[in-house]
């Protein structure tokens, strides 16, 4: 379709709740910035730190994190091959696309129905751990360095992913180990590459509709220039401010179900801008399907009963309850 200036297709346009502008100047998260260095090292100087995550975990659900272990020249380069391949002619990116009812591969969000509100953005969804699920057909071989990238990058996601999840036991004086044992040793890793494209009424078009993560946790490196990601807190949104040099980490769902409702999952969004396009990558830590999932012994008390069921396979739980525009987690609640 060719359009006029100015103009988008019906299925794009969506409207605020509140009929305010999506594009509104809306204020930025105080989020803290922690330190992974500092939860690396011994109890003693990680004590300041877990403090600031259990807050952050507890009010906004999400955190900046610096000193991770991978150099402001290496995340450039992440950024540069999903960049790259998303200029790609498009019938060498459809050498990629997804197959028939699979979420694996290039392409757009699947279409359930045709009342259904279309996001303004591509995508490439790639599972990477365990290593033996991975399609390395679908893994892009242009730029010739995608592939080497995206595994040292995993590789180094792997680490901190373990860190952050001591620390989040830490900090609610809980067994260092026990979100690791709970999500199992074969979790599943993928990763969303996202591309945002300009926009010529992003007052009226989503680059993703809200939503919050079915994952456990969800590591996203952030556009350099471009600011897009919004989180919903107490019926305001707020922008996510860009830190090239940090990974923004949020709590999906699962983590929120461990934690008895202590660690948040909140609603988030992407918008649009019509001066440039936006790019980023999401990795979704998801723990293995056929594991007990639920809130922690020592979580539970009169104080704090008792908020969410066991479930198990929460992806097709998640699958189901975001197919009819309902958040999923209330499908966990007791």
């Amino acid at each position: 379709m060719e359009l006029q200036k100015g103009e988008v297709p019906e299925k794009y346009i969506q409207k605020d709740r509140d009929g305010e502008p999506l594009d509104a100047k809306f204020p930025a998260m105080d989020i803290p910035v922690i330190d992974l260095d500092l939860l690396r090292t011994s109890p003693t100087s990680s004590a300041h730190e877990l403090v600031k995550l259990r807050s952050a975990l507890s009010s906004w659900g999400c955190f900046q994190a610096i000193n991770h272990g991978m150099t402001p020249e290496f995340l450039d380069k992440v950024r540069d091959v999903t960049k790259q391949f998303f200029e790609l002619p498009l019938e060498q990116k459809k050498k990629y696309s997804k197959e028939a009812n699979e979420i694996q591969g290039y392409g757009n969000e699947i279409v359930l129905s045709d009342e259904q509100k279309l996001d303004w953005s591509e995508s490439l969804y790639l599972v990477i751990q365990p290593e033996d699920q991975r399609k390395l057909k679908l893994w892009p071989e242009k730029p010739e360095v995608f592939r080497s990238i995206l595994h040292e990058y995993s590789t180094n996601l792997q680490l901190i992913t373990k860190v952050v999840f001591k620390a989040m036991a830490s900090s609610l004086k809980l067994e260092e180990n026990c979100f690791l044992d709970q999500y199992g040793e074969s979790a599943k890793v993928k990763a969303k590459f996202n591309l945002y494209p300009p926009c010529p009424r992003p007052d009226l078009v989503l680059g993703h509709k809200p939503h919050a993560d079915g994952s456990a946790i969800t590591l996203i490196l952030q556009d350099k220039n471009t600011e897009g990601l919004q989180f919903l807190k107490d019926n305001q949104w707020f922008r996510a401010p860009i830190i090239p040099e940090a990974l923004f980490i949020n709590i999906g769902d699962q983590a929120e179900i461990s934690s008895n409702g202590i660690f948040k999952s909140l609603v988030h969004r992407v918008v649009t801008n019509s001066e440039r396009g936006r790019i980023s990558l999401a990795v979704f830590y998801i723990p293995e399907i056929d594991k007990d999932i639920e809130p922690f012994e020592k979580l539970v008390n009169e104080s704090r009963p008792r908020l969410y069921k066991i479930i198990k396979n929460y992806p097709n739980i998640y699958l189901q309850y975001y197919q009819q525009g309902k958040r999923p987690i209330e499908a966990a609640k007791m």
